[in-house]
């Protein structure tokens, strides 16, 4: 699949999952790190996202994490770059808001952090998904991509199907 064909699957899918959203009115607020704002932005990108996004925080330091309440022992004990931190971000984000569902997503795009050479490994991404009292968390490995949209695109596109399936336990 090209880069535009995935670029333009992607927005159909966020299109769909936030009139979904809307419909079965849940909120939603995202904590992005590696994503840096890309999955609400796609949320947002709907007519009537209002009614559903309640808000969102892009917290691409370590800084800017522990000041939206990730708790620096989480960095400290699992590094930036792990499927706690991605929970804490979703759990964080969730509660700040007061809101259905909580993204968490960090990770490495296409490079080595030279802040972090040890933990950062080039195309894995930890993501989190908090839907009401549900919690999934994974690591996910993207292959090579021709730039930062590709890479956050891809991501994006596995949080979306997660969460739709994670939606489909919820209407139950």
């Amino acid at each position: 699949m090209g880069k535009k064909c995935l670029e333009q699957q992607v927005r159909e899918d966020y299109q769909k999952l936030t009139k979904l959203l809307i419909q079965e009115n849940l909120t939603i607020s995202t904590m992005e790190s590696a994503t840096g704002g890309q999955i609400a932005s796609l949320i947002t990108d709907t007519q009537g996202a209002s009614a559903i996004m309640k808000g969102a925080f892009v917290t691409y330091s370590n800084e800017a994490k522990i000041m939206q309440g990730v708790p620096e022992e989480i960095l400290d004990t699992y590094s930036v770059y792990s499927t706690q931190t991605a929970l804490a971000m979703a759990k964080r984000c969730k509660q700040v808001y007061d809101a259905d569902i909580g993204i968490g997503v960090t990770g490495t795009m296409g490079n080595i952090d030279p802040n972090h050479p040890d933990d950062s490994q080039p195309g894995t991404v930890y993501y989190a998904i908090c839907v009401k009292d549900r919690e999934f968390c994974t690591c996910v490995k993207i292959p090579p991509q021709e730039n930062r949209l590709a890479y956050k695109m891809a991501v994006a596109k596995e949080i979306n199907n997660k969460l739709t399936e994670e939606l489909i336990h919820v209407r139950k």
